[in-house]
């Protein structure tokens, strides 16, 4: 188990930006992930655990706890039964292509997100109308206070827009199982090719983000909102509104996390008075306050 002090987090996210943490640890097996929530949670420090940290910004200044990222080994296997499970640190992106090359479809639609296995079900990845909870059949966690192993169902997940049972009970994802159906591989293969080029025209995948920055509202598309109020382009600093799509926030160039966070409160507040709609980070912003109860 590896131990980092005074980590640069902006050398662990995807928008290459934010603070430090006093202390990252990386367990590389189940055994030392366990030892290392017990030593977290029984410290009276903040703590939180990061998968790829593709949709996590830390505030600029120090995270003043311990930041907890496995590394399992990113196993990826498929079973007769058409089920693939996945360890919590293979990139979603790779089990796409695990089922793909075994002519499994179902999970076409996560070729293109850069996040992990765990931290998709946290948050119940989705992406051109698929999601994690369409194929989940349960997931192997480590349920606090102990960090016990225990298998949840789909069902014990409660996965639904961008939440999972997880954000409340603190469980932690060691691995998960997806049922997947028989499929031709040309079309699986042809419909991920098709959605890797609607991402590359439609995407700044040129430039370090988090994704979409916003939940999408009821009824509602972020990014359209965020257009047609003029903001497309509005810059801070080095962080910028996507030219290319409104609903992503960039880091045009050396953007600090302040900078990023003074640009989704000007989308905020320009959104909230013009259509009364009050837009929500789907990013999860990580500061000094974290996990502190008011």
């Amino acid at each position: 188990m590896r131990r980092i002090d005074n980590a640069p987090m902006s050398k662990y996210t995807s928008f290459r930006a934010g603070g430090t943490a006093r202390l990252l640890v990386i367990p590389e097996t189940v055994e030392e992930l366990s030892s290392a929530l017990r030593e977290a949670a029984s410290s009276g420090d903040p703590w939180l655990l990061l998968g790829n940290g593709s949709n996590t910004l830390f505030l600029d200044g120090e995270f003043p706890g311990t930041v907890i990222m496995p590394e399992l080994g990113g196993t990826i296997e498929v079973l007769d039964s058409g089920v693939i499970k996945a360890s919590a640190d293979a990139l979603l992106s790779r089990l796409a292509r695990a089922a793909a090359a075994n002519s499994l479809t179902g999970l076409e639609f996560a070729g293109g997100i850069p996040g992990s296995v765990g931290g998709g079900v946290f948050m119940n990845a989705g992406a051109y109308g698929g999601e994690l909870k369409d194929c989940i059949v349960s997931a192997d966690v480590l349920m606090p206070p102990e960090f016990e192993l225990k298998t949840l169902s789909r069902e014990e997940l409660d996965l639904g827009y961008r939440h999972s049972a997880l954000q409340e009970n603190g469980a932690v994802v060691v691995s998960a199982a997806f049922a997947l159906e028989k499929g031709d591989r040309a079309e699986i293969d042809a419909k991920m090719a098709d959605l890797a080029a609607r991402r590359s025209e439609k995407q700044p995948l040129e430039y370090p983000s988090a994704g979409s920055f916003f939940k999408r509202p009821p009824g509602q598309f972020a990014g359209k909102l965020i257009q047609d109020a003029g903001l497309k382009g509005l810059r801070v600093g080095g962080a910028q509104v996507s030219e290319k799509h409104s609903g992503f926030i960039i880091n045009a160039g050396n953007a600090t996390a302040t900078d990023i966070v003074d640009l989704m409160h000007a989308v905020q507040d320009r959104v909230l008075e013009l259509y009364g709609v009050l837009l929500e980070p789907e990013v999860r912003l990580i500061g000094p306050d974290y996990g502190k109860k008011d």
